[in-house]
């Protein structure tokens, strides 16, 4: 595995090795000691697995009681997967890191809590997204910011994009700097 930093803190992308012939292949994703000597929290208390069709976008969302650490791959198809720095005590504040993550390229994104995160299904096949997290989902708690809120400036590479009805309709990132949420401690860890 190589950790690569990227310029939001905490934010890191990680290349598996795949080790393969023309049997299949085999690739470690995880290893608790690797993921440690990195900075990266071992305590996961749940794994997701999502899947898209083409032309889908999800997000941006984020748990606001609780915030999740995410370690985000794609083990089917192809997304472009981002992730958006809403803690407000940070020097990257505001701004989006994003990456294509495919069965093919063999990365995984650490997301850590305090980050909005969305993806799209790139191509015209699914994709199927697993994401291991290390507080578990809380609906009464999630909320999201609109996906193509101007202040961000996100190059999603979709037209016209499949989305939810609560991703329709999620707030501004304007709104969310007005409300209190921003400031609660656990935020600002």
């Amino acid at each position: 595995m190589e950790f690569d930093t990227t310029e939001l803190e905490g934010l890191k992308v990680i290349t598996l090795k795949r080790f393969g012939d023309d049997r299949g292949f085999f690739q470690e994703r995880y290893k608790r000691s690797t993921f440690e000597s990195q900075g990266i929290p071992n305590d996961f208390v749940q794994i997701n697995h999502s899947r898209s069709a083409p032309g889908v976008l999800r997000g941006l969302h984020f748990q606001h009681d609780l915030p999740q650490g995410k370690l985000v791959g794609c083990i089917t198809g192809s997304v472009w997967d981002v992730a958006v720095d809403i803690r407000h005590n940070s020097p990257t504040y505001g701004q989006h890191f994003g990456i294509e993550l495919s069965e093919s390229n063999g990365r995984l994104l650490w997301i850590p809590a305090g980050f909005a995160h969305g993806f799209c299904v790139l191509g015209d096949q699914p994709a199927d997204v697993m994401y291991s997290v290390d507080a578990e989902y809380n609906p009464k708690t999630e909320l999201g910011i609109l996906w193509n809120d101007p202040e961000f400036a996100i190059k999603w590479p979709v037209d016209n994009p499949v989305l939810s009805g609560k991703d329709e309709v999620a707030q501004s990132f304007s709104d969310f700097k007005n409300t209190d949420l921003c400031n609660h401690s656990w935020w600002l860890r």
